[in-house]
């Protein structure tokens, strides 16, 4: 689907953001973990979790989800699958199906996978380090075309040290060792609000986690899990999302639930491009006119820059709305993205409305902000931030601007359109 866009409209009104795409998932995944009923609330209805869904529901699980209510009640009591399951069977385009894994390999003893990494717009997702993960757990991995993962024997504790920081294979770490026998070390974790947040879920079905939001994870493992109720955190990508549309397009929004304690950071990057974010109480809010310049750095023959890597970096997610919002801005400023060697593979789509961008190499690139733009037809990629993005600019941009192939936009974000329609912004799906 497309995005018809009439910009040139300051974007003013109060949201209240949805729950966190990236926290919903692996908690839905992590109650896979137990038979019994389990409770959420602020449950987003993306896209992606439709896929997580009607997977688990296709395999005898019982799921009561009322999407305009945001609640969710599953049970897994009944989950029947075949004697193994197949990776083709897993939903597919999306990187979140492997957090599906662990419970899996502890309900089914054996999963089978393509051993060729498919990877997504921001380039090749590898599987190596969640089966490194699973081996140190006590899986036997099978190499070849399929490859096989067993677990004869239950996960085991151990102590293992990622070459990196993910998110996703910190998560896998947490499902699987909460059900060990013994204690489990991650050194390198992941600390994100969402793995935070699945360490808060996975201890309210039992799990002994220490070191919940640093970077050294120690879990003893329990015999079993209860099920539990938990309410998905606001999602702060959402939060930002909103802001930087307030910012680009002259006007006033304030976000509700805005986890102001997740925002130092992010409130220092938006500060960068001459934006002021203002906390009150659990409100964020980006009054109208914000001057939109550049701050110099006090090493005046440096640029200025907001480089992105895992959290408590500021959030490579965030990176494409902060470039969005600099093509606004008055001056030059640098980007690096630490993460993902196809993070800017999206600007020649921006350069479309006449933006200037130099793209130094795969993981850094200059913006000369304040140039003129103009109302253009762009194709958007499979990238959820970088879509809206490439709606932002065009949002802020007086007349008729089409972003196609834009619904990657839901994969995460509930009711987006009719959000933004709310806030007084011209914009239909088409």
């Amino acid at each position: 689907m497309d995005l018809i866009v009439n910009g040139g409209k300051p974007l003013s009104g109060t949201i209240t953001p949805s729950g966190n795409k990236n926290s919903v998932l692996p908690i839905v995944c992590a109650s896979l973990l137990t038979d019994e009923p389990v409770r959420l609330d602020n449950v987003p209805a993306i896209t992606d979790l439709d896929k997580i869904v009607a997977f688990l529901t296709a395999q005898g699980s019982r799921i009561d989800w009322d999407k305009a209510a945001g609640t969710m009640r599953l049970d897994h009591s009944g989950f029947r699958p075949a004697a193994t399951v197949d990776g083709h069977e897993l939903p597919q385009d999306m990187r979140s199906t492997v957090l599906l894994y662990p419970a899996l390999l502890r309900r089914l003893k054996k999963i089978t996978l393509s051993a060729n990494a498919t990877g997504c717009s921001l380039g090749v997702r590898e599987i190596d380090p969640h089966l490194e993960i699973f081996a140190k757990l006590g899986a036997v991995i099978d190499a070849g075309e399929p490859l096989v993962i067993a677990l004869p024997a239950g996960f085991k504790g151990n102590r293992h040290w990622c070459d990196y920081m993910s998110v996703t294979v910190t998560e896998n770490f947490l499902m699987a060792a909460a059900l060990a026998d013994g204690e489990s070390t991650l050194i390198n974790a992941a600390s994100e609000p969402h793995v935070q947040d699945l360490c808060a879920f996975l201890s309210a079905m039992g799990a002994r986690i220490e070191g919940a939001g640093t970077s050294m994870l120690r879990v003893t493992g329990v015999p079993r899990l209860a099920g539990a109720a938990a309410t998905i955190q606001t999602d702060y990508h959402e939060i930002v999302t909103f802001l930087a549309l307030g910012a680009i397009t002259g006007g006033e929004v304030r976000v509700k639930k805005s986890l102001p304690r997740h925002f130092d950071l992010i409130t220092r990057a938006f500060r960068k491009l001459g934006v002021v974010i203002e906390h009150e109480g659990g409100d964020a809010l980006v009054r109208r006119n914000q001057s939109l310049v550049i701050e110099e750095p006090y090493t005046s023959n440096l640029l200025p820059k907001i480089e992105a890597a895992p959290w408590p970096y500021f959030s490579v997610d965030l990176l494409p709305l902060m470039i969005a919002l600099s093509t606004r801005a008055r001056g030059t400023i640098h980007f690096w993205n630490k993460v993902y060697e196809n993070g800017f593979s999206w600007m020649p789509e921006l350069a479309k409305f006449g933006a200037h961008v130099m793209v130094s190499d795969p993981h850094r690139i200059l913006v000369f902000g304040g140039k003129p733009l103009r109302p253009t037809v762009v194709d958007a990629p499979y990238v959820i931030r970088a879509t809206i993005a490439l709606y932002m600019v065009a949002a802020s941009i007086p007349g008729r601007s089409v972003v196609k192939n834009a619904d990657t936009i839901k994969r995460a974000h509930p009711r987006f359109v009719e959000n933004l329609q709310a806030l007084g912004a011209e914009v239909e799906w088409r």
